[in-house]
């Protein structure tokens, strides 16, 4: 609890991942990687209750054995390729209204950013109620300029690819700009229980995070990364280090 308002952790996990198969309870250095966001969101100052919304029993076994609840599992039509993250928050938001518990924010924490720490939770908290936002997103900085990408023709051609001119230009030479890494969500309830749920909207600010503590375990590579780095000793920010 921040204040007087409650906040509800919830950290989405369900069992197909076409990419990475069983990548949310892949073991990266010693524990399943989705232990890695529930004991953040247990040391939290400011998080009430964290809960992981999953179809699978196994995740759910899981999920208990590391602190964290499992009050409802997911129904299978949340748990496909096409159902989007706001929906499956918003079911799990709609059951705890119907049964009389009210949470003031919810944080979501998706099972594949292994490096972002309490710290970083509890600072996107603060964020949130300092600057009165409806919501805080976690950001980092794209490393690449986005005028240096675009689609290819079927034959490769790389004919309009790029402007002009831009394929000369140095990556200094343009402005920073940021992509949403997935790490953090945190907003007010009342923006995914409503009939047109977002996490973002024109009172939503940005909490940039850096390139490793947003890792996103998305692909083998990826995998491979985060467990090179944790293996070197990050994160050293987590209050059990």
């Amino acid at each position: 609890m921040i204040g007087n308002s409650s906040i509800l952790a919830i950290i989405p996990a369900r069992s197909g991942s076409k990419r990475l198969p069983g990548k949310n309870i892949r073991e990266l250095c010693g524990k399943p990687m989705i232990a890695w966001s529930i004991e953040a969101a247990i040391q939290s100052e400011y998080v009430d209750k964290v809960i992981v919304s999953t179809e699978d029993e196994h995740i759910a076994n899981i999920a208990r054995e590391y602190g964290a609840e499992v009050p409802f599992m997911r129904p299978g039509y949340l748990a496909t390729d096409e159902a989007t993250t706001v929906s499956v928050i918003r079911d799990v938001l709609l059951k705890y209204k119907k049964s009389g518990n009210i949470f003031d924010y919810v944080i979501v924490l998706q099972p594949t950013s292994p490096l972002r720490t309490s710290i970083h939770i509890d600072e996107s908290i603060e964020m949130l109620v300092e600057k009165k936002a409806s919501s805080v997103i976690g950001v980092v900085r794209v490393d690449h300029p986005v005028e240096w990408s675009n689609r290819l023709q079927s034959d490769g051609s790389m004919v309009e690819f790029i402007h002009i001119g831009v394929g000369n230009n140095r990556s200094q030479d343009y402005k920073e700009r940021y992509r949403i890494c997935g790490a953090i969500y945190v907003c007010d309830v009342e923006m995914i229980i409503c009939e047109d749920p977002s996490f973002i909207n024109e009172e939503s600010i940005a909490y940039i995070m850096d390139e490793i503590s947003s890792i996103d375990v998305d692909s083998e590579l990826d995998f491979i990364v985060a467990e090179c780095v944790v293996s070197r000793g990050y994160p050293r920010l987590n209050n059990s280090a």
